[in-house]
Order: C-alpha cells, then sequence, then structure tokens
C-alpha cells in the first residue's frame, strides 16, 4: 500500500483537478465568479506549498504579508514572488521560501507542479510548486516582506467547518460586493490566490488518512 506522501507523488505526476478544483475558493459576484482575464503578456510567479513534519502531521508554512508591501498588504500567501530572467519555476519558488521564510533549498524535495493560477490584481500568473522536508525547517522570517508565520494544519484545512465566507469589496473594477471564500487558519483569513491553490492541492488529499 502507497503512502500518503507517495499518493500525492503520483497525483502531481497525472492529471490535476485544474480550475474545477481552484474555483471553489474563487471570490463571487453577484453575477458569479470574479472574471479572469487571459493569461497573455502576465508576468510569471512561483509560490511553494511546503509540506513537513510536525507534531505528529503535515504542516505548510503560510506568511501573512508585511504591512508596506504593494499588493496584498496584510494577507495571507504562499512563500513566493517572481520568476526572475533565467530562473526555473522551481528554482523561484525555492529562492522565494529562502528569503521569505529561511527554508534552506538544499533540504526541499519538490513533489511536482500544481495548475497555474491568473491573478488579476498584481497581473501575474502564478505556478505553485509542491515541495517536502524530512523535518520542520528552522525559519526565519524576513522582516518587512514577512508580518509574521502561520503554521499551518494540513489535516485542519481539509475540514469542512475550516471553509467559511465574507463579504468584500473588489478593489478593482467592477468596484461592488463580492462573497469571498477563506479558510480559517490561526485567526486568519486566507482567501483569493491563496484560497484557490490550496484547494487544488487539498483536492489531491481528500481522500486519504493524514492522522
Amino acid at each position: 500500500m502507497w503512502t500518503p506522501l507517495e499518493t500525492l507523488r503520483s497525483r502531481l505526476a497525472g492529471p490535476l483537478p485544474g480550475l474545477e478544483a481552484q474555483l471553489r475558493m474563487a471570490p463571487r459576484l453577484s453575477t458569479g465568479v470574479v472574471p479572469r482575464p487571459a493569461p497573455e503578456n502576465l508576468r510569471p510567479a512561483a509560490a511553494i506549498i511546503l509540506i513537513y513534519p510536525h507534531d505528529g502531521s503535515w504542516h505548510i508554512p503560510l506568511t501573512v504579508r508585511g504591512l508596506t508591501l504593494r499588493h496584498h498588504t496584510g494577507q495571507v500567501s504562499l512563500p513566493g514572488g517572481r520568476i526572475d530572467h533565467g530562473e526555473t519555476v522551481e528554482g523561484a519558488a525555492l529562492r522565494e521560501a529562502h528569503e521569505e521564510v529561511g527554508v534552506n533549498p538544499a533540504n526541499v524535495e519538490v513533489l511536482g507542479r500544481l495548475t497555474p493560477l491568473v491573478i488579476d490584481v498584481s497581473g501575474h500568473l502564478l505556478h505553485p510548486v509542491v515541495g517536502r522536508t524530512l523535518e520542520r525547517p528552522s525559519f526565519q522570517i524576513a522582516t518587512g516582506e514577512v508580518h509574521r508565520l502561520i503554521e499551518a494544519r494540513v489535516s485542519h484545512l481539509l475540514r469542512a467547518d475550516v471553509v467559511k465566507s465574507e463579504r468584500r469589496r473588489r478593489s478593482r473594477p467592477p468596484r461592488e460586493m463580492m462573497d469571498a471564500p477563506y479558510f480559517e487558519v490561526d485567526d486568519a483569513h486566507v482567501w483569493g490566490a491563496t484560497a484557490m491553490v490550496l484547494a487544488e492541492f487539498l483536492a489531491l488529499l481528500a481522500d486519504l488518512d493524514l492522522s
């Protein structure tokens, strides 16, 4: 019988849940899902879902973004950022994890990628990477970029009662109210692109025993 990690690795190599899973956590206007632009002319970015063992369970690090940043101030994100010229998706994701939360790239095994996601607010096409470490990293957050670190238990994210919704106003036209689903984690609301990426990741784990 395969372990959950072996099953996840296999599923990442096969057909992914894709947009259907992402849209489960997408904000919605009264007329439907918030429109998403075509990926042409968007700047490439990468982020990492980093699995590590802690207290007998899988965890992933999330960051509350710095309060002085230009985009997504104070929001909860995965470690990540733009892909520099000549970098691979995986290389950029590992570099950002090192810069933001102090994870040593040499200790990370990359398991695969999830489906790219358009982030219209910042004009990026986000390429999510999934990786793992054999033990909990010695986190060192980059003050300025990261306000605080959240260590989210994966089994907690899989619980139905963690998914909630709130009313938010769009920051771009049409500037109307929308219903924004979110994961409630450590007194924080994980919504938007981060929630959509996590939704696809969690869809790969829904039938696995992570206890």
